[in-house]
């Protein structure tokens, strides 16, 4: 069960929301993740609390207020080769909902599933 939190800032349109969220399920369906495993959560920060560098590491133009970082929580195991996969299918479906690519950073964080309880205080997969 991925947990995909979306900070982006206050200004951020709903339509950038939505398409950002969409391709984001989109890739994580695209690497077996069930489609009905959807849980997401935006947070919208202020200019003075979502701070952010405008070109590092590398980037070729700076970063706007646009700019979208998602946070992919989810069980340990996955291989480099199936995050790049996810990677690359995010960017096409991104560029597709006409967000720019260069304006998303995607931080992958993984856990074990003793750490997972889906409600009611059960852990299923232990």
């Amino acid at each position: 069960m991925p947990l995909v939190t979306l900070t982006v800032r206050q200004s951020a349109s709903p339509a950038l929301k939505a398409g950002i969220l969409g391709a984001v399920h989109a890739a994580l369906v695209s690497t077996g993740v069930p489609p009905a495993d959807r849980f997401q959560r935006v947070l919208a920060l202020s200019e003075e609390d979502f701070r952010f560098d405008p070109r590092y590491p590398d980037l070729g133009s700076d970063r706007t207020p646009d700019f979208a970082l998602i946070d992919i929580l989810w069980s340990a195991g996955r291989s480099v080769k199936v995050k790049r996969a996810l990677l690359a299918h995010l960017m096409a479906s991104l560029t597709a909902a006409g967000v720019q690519t260069e304006q998303v950073m995607v931080c992958f964080q993984e856990t074990t599933w003793e750490n997972w309880s889906f409600g009611g205080g059960r852990m299923p997969h232990v």
